[in-house]
């Protein structure tokens, strides 16, 4: 195996294919990156078993020597990021290390056989169907707050995928809170399809989308697995084998008490009030009455922090408890200049949503 790549190519790919190769693994291979060259292309393969991706890289000159090797990612992307912006990195093997060379610098690296890397099981012959980046991107931003990381009841580690003919609704709950993010698209399928996909895959497609308008994004999956495909790579990921819980019964109905804020006056407000709330529970009051809004908050040292801000709101007085970084976490990616409260009662489930009508978080 003998190439030459630019620096500019390599790097962004093999950032994210470094997130994704598993450093403490016990099979050492799966802390390697995958190289694999032949003509004017590159693929760059990075797995931990779970997750896999897949990234496509053009060459300026076709490659000497066709072939195919793994190696640290960890050790060559620091290598890569260090070499001067604007170099053109020489990669080639020289007995069983990987020479990577570039102006002055040259560097041996232990290598592993290519044949010895595992592949994710991608879905079997099911049909795709084409989705906007941007959109999902955008989806994903606006509800993965709210995912579970290490819940022992695992079908909240992730994040649901709902797909009808009309609309992608993406929905996360950790138990305490859950965010839905739904768009209207028209998408090729025949009927409602779930699935669950693991908190990392989440994670690692959201920095791999683009936020570019009309780029397309082909996905296709079975009861096991789901396959991203664009013209730049491939990612697949192993989905979690659970049933999901019924989120249409946790969302609050029959809500009397309507409440409209300027998102960034209430992001503020909170960011400051919250300084004295207690550090373990976060816990702010909202104190509602006509036309007024008073955020405090205080901690066992007995210090105390207020502060009023104006609303649209016309009914009796309320007094709501909220967890400040839950309402942080909404107020951080909502894209509408204000946001609605809604509830039934001072002690009921609160539904936050986007003003005007728009996508609920």
């Amino acid at each position: 195996m003998h190439f030459v790549i630019a620096r500019e190519t390599l790097v962004v790919p093999l950032s994210l294919a470094s997130t994704i190769a598993e450093r403490r693994h016990t099979l050492a291979i799966l802390s390697n990156v995958l190289l694999r060259v032949e003509g004017h292309q590159c693929t760059l393969i990075a797995t931990d078993s779970e997750v896999e991706l897949v990234s496509r890289l053009s060459l300026k000159k076709p490659a000497v020597k066709a072939g195919g090797i793994t190696v640290s990612a960890k050790k060559l992307i620091a290598i890569c990021r260090a070499l001067p912006a604007g170099c053109e990195i020489d990669f080639y093997l020289e007995e069983k290390q990987l020479v990577v060379r570039s102006g002055r610098s040259r560097f041996s690296l232990a290598t592993l056989p290519a044949t010895d890397f595992p592949s994710v099981e991608n879905p079997s012959e099911q049909p795709a169907v084409t989705l906007q980046q941007s959109e999902v991107k955008q989806m994903i931003e606006q509800t993965r707050f709210a995912m579970a990381q290490q819940d022992f009841r695992h079908y909240l580690n992730g994040m649901l995928w709902e797909i009808d003919a009309e609309h992608l609704r993406l929905v996360a709950t950790d138990g305490h809170r859950l965010a839905m993010a739904t768009r209207p698209m028209a998408i090729e399928i025949e009927q409602k399809k779930q699935i669950i996909i693991p908190y990392k895959a989440v994670t690692e497609l959201s920095k791999l989308l683009s936020d570019a308008e009309g780029e397309s994004l082909s996905l296709c999956f079975d009861d096991r697995s789901c396959c991203f495909t664009t013209t730049s790579f491939t990612f697949s990921s192993k989905l979690v084998d659970a049933q999901f819980p019924d989120y249409q019964q946790v969302i609050p109905r029959a809500l009397n008490h309507t409440i409209t804020v300027s998102s960034s006056d209430l992001q503020q407000t909170l960011s400051r009030v919250s300084i004295l709330a207690n550090e373990k529970y976060r816990r702010v009051c909202l104190l509602l009455a006509e036309g007024t809004l008073t955020v405090t908050a205080n901690n066992p040292e007995q210090e105390q922090a207020e502060e009023t801000l104006a609303v649209n709101y016309q009914g009796d007085p309320l007094e709501i408890g909220f967890n400040a970084t839950y309402l942080l976490d909404v107020l951080a990616v909502l894209q509408s200049p204000t946001i609605r409260f809604s509830l039934s009662a001072a002690d009921s489930s609160v539904l936050l949503e986007e003003e005007p009508e728009g996508d609920s978080v």
